[in-house]
């Protein structure tokens, strides 16, 4: 039940709706109580019991709670139904719309004191936020959701605390993000807080930082665990953001047929649902995984596709990380010139705040075409731009294709003492199939 107002507060709420209703105190009070009862609880000078308030409610004919607190009867039940219905707005890929509408029922789940509602309303304005690219705000979204939610059990601040790791994920700190969830997944496990629907949020969101941390192994535990729990959630926008998830440490370990079929699940249910964003990643992930196979006319097709999709939506920031995957994949199919104008039209957005390991894999593709072109000093340019990045991100896979790029560059222009310490630091990050952001696997660096 919600807090009861103080005396005051409610003496002069009974006070105003008396009058309003033209009751004298007496016609309020009978027949249970006096009118000098009324007067004293009116001039907030006693604390009225719960059964005085129903009785006062029922006489003023109002419901308890709007008595009690001054909220309007069914006002927290509408306000769900809201922020459903802005729920479904950002499913459907109307992030600016849906910002609008968390907006106004933040404003009014703060004045009327509803907890439970302002911490839905930051969440989804955290979500609309990374929707739209504003990584900073997002985060600041999560981290209020997390202080509302504060006494709340850890089930119900995973969402926060999730939205959170993803905001630090997308900025390029993946050692923070892997951090955050880890945590939080140890403390739910210990605790024996085992939420089906939590766990598998955890596990399925790990699986992206791992993989770019080129930690497979537990990339692929995670994506073990987070199969194993989908039988008991049922939530399907979960579900199926959980097989897209699943399906790049699949097609890492080289189980080509079930990444596939992860992802044509998730396609499915997205579909169902309308969740354009969610959907338009299924066509991402499908068209890496064609790259990956030298499938190059369907991997094009396929992230055009989600390129399409979520430029409509004006999902700036995973627009432009799809752009640099397609980017690749023309650059492979011998478009090279139209690689070069798809990057540099997107690294404005991308950056190392926002989205730093696919801005370093721009730069990398970026100095790959001047290399083709003969101009090596832009080409050492954008292989240093690039290993800046994903030293400060941490994405290992990347980091050892990157130094034996720059360092097959330095030997050629006659630098072969750094380009020895730039296979030295390659040497260090360990690279598989399906590791790399971008391109096939790349080769061992030379010794």
């Amino acid at each position: 039940m919600a807090e009861r107002d103080d005396p005051e507060t409610i003496g002069r709420r009974v006070q105003r709706l008396r009058r309003e209703r033209g009751l004298t105190q007496r016609q309020l009070a009978e027949p249970a109580y006096t009118a000098a009862y009324v007067s004293t609880l009116e001039a907030g000078r006693v604390r009225p019991s719960d059964e005085a308030l129903r009785h006062l409610a029922g006489r003023l004919g109002v419901a308890y709670d709007e008595l009690a607190t001054g909220r309007p009867a069914h006002l927290a039940t509408g306000l769900r139904l809201r922020l459903t219905d802005a729920q479904r707005t950002l499913a459907t890929g109307e992030a600016e719309v849906a910002a609008e509408q968390y907006g106004a029922l933040l404003t009014e789940a703060e004045a009327h004191g509803l907890g439970a509602e302002r911490a839905a309303a930051l969440l989804g304005l955290g979500e609309c936020a990374l929707e739209l690219g504003d990584l900073v705000t997002g985060r600041e979204y999560f981290e209020r959701a997390e202080q509302v939610l504060g006494d709340a059990p850890l089930p119900s601040r995973v969402p926060a605390l999730r939205g959170r790791a993803v905001s630090h994920y997308l900025a390029g700190e993946l050692r923070y993000a892997c951090y955050l969830l880890e945590s939080t997944l140890d403390e739910l496990n210990r605790s024996g807080l085992r939420d089906p629907d939590a766990l598998l949020l955890l596990y399925a969101s790990a699986i992206g930082p791992y993989m770019d941390m080129g930690a497979h192994a537990r990339a692929a535990q995670a994506a073990e665990f987070a199969l194993a729990l989908a039988p008991q959630v049922g939530d399907p926008a979960l579900v199926a953001r959980m097989h897209r998830s699943v399906a790049r440490t699949l097609l890492a370990e080289g189980r080509i047929a079930e990444a596939d079929a992860s992802l044509a699940k998730a396609t499915e249910l997205y579909r169902q649902l309308q969740i354009r964003t969610e959907l338009a990643n299924c066509h991402w992930m499908r068209g890496y995984l064609y790259a990956q196979h030298g499938e190059l006319d369907r991997a094009e097709s396929e992230l055009r596709e989600a390129l399409a999709m979520l430029s409509e939506k004006r999902a700036a920031l995973y627009s432009s990380q799809v752009a640099v995957e397609l980017a690749d994949v023309l650059h492979r199919g011998g478009k090279s010139a139209e690689a070069a104008r798809l990057l540099n039209g997107v690294l404005g957005d991308i950056g190392p705040e926002r989205g730093a390991v696919h801005s370093a894999a721009a730069h990398r593709l970026l100095g790959i075409i001047a290399e083709d072109a003969r101009d090596t000093e832009d080409a050492e340019e954008h292989y240093v731009r690039a290993l800046s990045l994903l030293e400060r991100a941490g994405a290992a896979g990347d980091l050892a294709d990157l130094c034996r790029l720059l360092g097959d560059l330095l030997r050629r222009t006659g630098r072969v003492e750094a380009a020895l310490d730039a296979y030295r630091t390659g040497l260090g990050h360990r690279t598989a199939p399906g590791t790399t952001t971008l391109g096939p696997a790349p080769a061992q660096p030379p010794l």
